[in-house]
């Protein structure tokens, strides 16, 4: 899908007041905004610095453990595994998937951690792959990217002033990642986002039918670490959570 593949879904939700960039190494290819005031042009060389020593890191240890990559179901990491490996194994425990279904989201977290200590920025929203870590200052509309849905970019949520807040979306009919299910989007709102990165891949595996959007719905509703959630499979929308639903146009820009 070109829409997709060219990334332009993501100056929808920049909003007025921030600057971005984009930064790629390797597989990853993240997009990073901070409110203008922050700004620093040693921002995006430096962004480029983190990501490399965070695959070097990475991959140094699904090396030595190349089990901890291919599960599909929780695992337990080496107790001398790097800080990362061991919450993206809590947090794929707690949506009882494999632990690599938090990798965008630690990933996107591990990079605003590492550059607020060089660059002491106000505000961040780092998307990594439709995965959103953010330290908002104020309140943001983020619409859902749902590929051929009609729905896509047309709904949404409006996320109020949270640091951190984690925003994280599964499919089964957009993008690379694996999916056991077919739903165009499960958005996912917690505080971790790990949490919501994990938690969006294991409720995404679950909508295989236009029917199961409300089953699905009443379960993400039951998750405590959940705040909000949203699931979109063709014309049918399913909603639960504090935060309002948001309806955008076609040429919403966040």
């Amino acid at each position: 899908m070109k829409e997709y593949s060219e990334r332009s879904y993501r100056k929808r939700f920049a909003g007025t007041g921030r600057c971005g960039f984009t930064v790629e190494h390797r597989k990853t290819d993240v997009w990073v905004a901070v409110d203008e005031a922050s700004y620093d042009s040693g921002m995006e060389p430096c962004c480029r610095e983190i990501l490399v020593a965070l695959w070097r890191e990475m991959e140094g240890y699904l090396s030595a453990d190349p089990e901890y990559e291919s599960s599909l179901v929780p695992y337990e990491p080496a107790p001398d595994a790097p800080s990362i490996f061991r919450r993206m194994s809590v947090a794929g425990t707690r949506a009882g998937i494999g632990p690599m279904s938090a990798v965008a989201g630690a990933c996107a977290e591990h990079l605003a951690v590492e550059l607020r200590k060089r660059f002491p920025y106000r505000e961040i929203i780092i998307e990594n792959g439709g995965d959103i870590y953010a330290e908002l200052v104020r309140e943001t509309d983020i619409a859902v990217f749902a590929g051929e849905s009609p729905l896509s970019e047309r709904v949404g949520f409006r996320i109020p002033a949270l640091a951190p807040i984690g925003v994280c979306t599964s499919s089964g009919t957009v993008g690379p990642s694996l999916s056991f299910g077919q739903a165009d989007a499960v958005m996912i709102v917690c505080r971790d986002v790990l949490l919501a990165d994990s938690y969006a891949t294991a409720f995404a595996n679950l909508v295989r039918h236009v029917d199961d959007v409300d089953r699905v719905i009443e379960r993400i509703r039951n998750e405590k670490d959940i705040l909000a959630g949203m699931v979109v499979m063709k014309d049918r929308l399913g909603i639960c959570g504090d935060f309002p639903l948001q309806l955008f146009g076609t040429e919403q820009s966040g």
